[in-house]
């Protein structure tokens, strides 16, 4: 079957309004994102201001995300921009900014007063937060603040894939309700126990299940006013981290300064008994042991915390990273592909570049190629993002890793050293916000470019004008 001179459907907004220069006059896909999380519906709504049919297919009955909070790095809004700007407007309604100038980074252990831990000498250093630029939000409030702006209908709940197979014309998937669907390209937003994951790697390889850290965390949400008796006003309406050995804290204000979320994250050397239940509710008693010789504002920090908390393991790709991202018409991407660890705070910025790298391939492949089978298109593109993704997305999930261990002053290269922690922290840092999203985009589109030219049909010309793709 040809498919000859077809437009894009419209998508979200009218074709006019795409801002990056390229024509939309090319022929649309119908891709179907596996998960609605945050990372799932992003993609989604990319996907549909490029003009792509989209379906998402999530197994629960309703929009769900496991954590309280999260944050987006000023190159993660970037993304945003130009992935779809609705995904911007929508966090920057419910989002807000560190008030202070600088991420400050406290000695949580040595103080012995709340006086002494509040004034300038248990300050271990601080750093500009300008570079990194984040913007928090509540997981949750920010995930179905951006559904809002889906079509009807384009979600489907109570779908748990079981298999999919790629057939001549599309990949066919099944799930568990005996139901069926068919797509030109599937892309897997499913989380880090990912079903697409182990499908698309295989069942038996270590890189398709994520391993433990060796950290947990207990978190939980409490009111600003009792994050400011234990901590003081100045850290408590702030992003403040607090260091010492074998545990370390984080707590930032959320919902427009009312509300604190506070995470103590401890070291764990025992395994983790079910690496499929990762979080459990425990009494905060269970953390105190851990803290009972750190200083009185941690103390209180943690009494201000309800009788009843969640535990989370914290489970990561690094041990058995995926050596590829994409096979044939099925790619992977956030969690799915690389889960990390929330020590550099920047897990699902990485899922954010991912559906910008995505749409920008499709994008490119539809209208550099001519000649060639769909399928044959759809994998140059899948297989030139997983190309560009793999180096950066991989380095994420092993630094974070190491920067838990360094707030816990466990990294031999640094102790507790605060010179050493901050010059470590700032190299590592800089790597995530020294990066050019443009160029990004560029570099996919060149990877792609070069694996069209491999099967020999790259239109010559590099016309934006509808194209014919054989299926």
């Amino acid at each position: 079957m040809t498919i000859a001179e077809a437009q894009r459907t419209t998508g979200i907004y009218p074709q006019e309004k795409r801002t990056d220069g390229e024509s939309t006059d090319h022929l649309s896909l119908d891709i179907a994102v596996v998960g609605a999380g945050i990372i799932g519906i992003m993609t989604a709504l990319g996907l549909l201001y490029a003009g792509h049919k989209v379906t998402v297919y999530e197994r629960a009955d309703d929009y769900y995300e496991v954590g309280a909070a999260m944050a987006f790095t000023g190159v993660a809004r970037e993304c945003m921009k130009q992935l779809n700007p609705s995904v911007l407007e929508a966090l920057q309604r419910v989002g807000e900014a560190n008030r202070h100038p600088m991420n400050r980074y406290w000695d949580g252990f040595s103080p012995t007063s709340k006086e002494a831990a509040q004034s300038e000498e248990s300050l271990l250093f601080q750093q500009s937060a300008r570079e990194l630029d984040y913007t928090g939000c509540l997981r949750s409030v920010y995930l179905r603040e951006m559904a809002k702006s889906l079509p009807e209908g384009v979600v489907k709940f109570g779908k748990s894939l079981k298999s999919y197979s790629e057939e001549t014309e599309s990949v066919e998937l099944r799930f568990a309700d005996g139901s069926v669907a068919q797509a030109d390209a599937v892309i897997a937003c499913d989380g880090i126990h990912s079903r697409t994951r182990r499908l698309l790697l295989g069942e038996n390889n270590p890189a398709s299940r994520p391993s433990f850290t060796h950290k947990v965390a207990y978190r939980a949400i409490i009111p600003i006013t009792d994050s400011i008796a234990a901590l003081g006003d100045d850290k408590a309406n702030n992003q403040c981290a607090h260091m010492g050995p074998d545990a370390h804290a984080l707590s930032f204000p959320v919902a427009q300064w009312t509300l604190s979320n506070v995470f103590v994250f401890l070291h764990d050397p025992k395994p983790w008994p079910d690496p499929h239940k990762m979080t459990l509710e425990v009494t905060k008693s269970e953390m105190i042991p851990s803290l009972s010789k750190w200083s009185p504002s941690m103390r209180e920090l943690v009494e201000k915390m309800p009788e009843q908390v969640f535990k989370w393991a914290i489970f990561d790709m690094a041990d058995h990273p995926a050596n590829a991202y994409a096979r044939g018409r099925v790619c992977l991407a956030g969690d799915a592909a690389h889960a990390s660890s929330p020590f550099h705070g920047a897990g699902a910025c990485m899922g954010v570049e991912d559906a910008l790298a995505l749409v920008s391939v499709l994008d490119r492949a539809l209208s550099k190629a001519s000649g060639s089978s769909k399928a044959e298109v759809v994998g140059a593109a899948l297989q030139a993002y997983s190309a560009v993704r793999l180096e950066r997305t991989q380095w994420l999930v092993r630094s974070s890793r190491e920067m838990g261990e360094i707030y816990e002053w466990r990294y031999p290269a640094t102790g507790s050293d605060p010179a050493k922690i901050k010059a470590e922290i700032e190299s590592r840092s800089r790597q995530i916000w020294d990066f050019h999203v443009d160029r990004m985009v560029a570099e996919a589109n060149t990877e792609c470019d070069r694996r069209l030219k491999r099967l020999g049909k790259e239109d010559p010309v590099g016309g934006d004008y509808p194209i014919s793709l054989a299926s």
